[in-house]
């Protein structure tokens, strides 16, 4: 599992696809892991922040991590949502095209919140 993210900064100076790039290929110049890889986009800012990412940032983030494994033959490499996955948001972020999974934080702690999430469709 590996976790790429961009800080509030780094949205707020329109760095996050130089920043989630650059991540990225450096995870994946080890190559024994692309064999077993799993992404998961946090987004720093929205971790344990109660701040949420809106739909068409999750939606851009995945589709830039999906296109550079794509360009790199590693096609069928899952991307997760990990950024403050919530019972009211999981439905409109598992329909957004390029988001495999999530990766619950806080969410999961409590049974009643989580398992909405878990029983989440994508």
């Amino acid at each position: 599992m590996v976790c790429i993210g961009e800080t509030l900064e780094q949205r707020d100076q329109d760095k996050t696809n130089s920043v989630l790039s650059a991540q990225l290929m450096s995870c994946l110049s080890y190559k024994p892991l692309a064999k077993n890889l799993v992404i998961a986009y946090e987004p720093v800012w929205a971790i344990g922040t109660g701040r949420v990412a809106q739909p068409e940032q999750v939606a851009e983030a995945h589709a830039l991590i999906k296109s550079v494994l794509s360009s790199l033959g590693l096609e069928t490499v899952p991307v997760l949502y990990g950024g403050s996955v919530k019972a009211d948001n999981c439905a409109k972020l598992a329909g957004l095209p390029g988001v495999d999974g999530f990766l619950v934080g806080g969410a999961s702690l409590e049974v009643d919140s989580f398992l909405p999430i878990a029983a989440t469709q994508f």
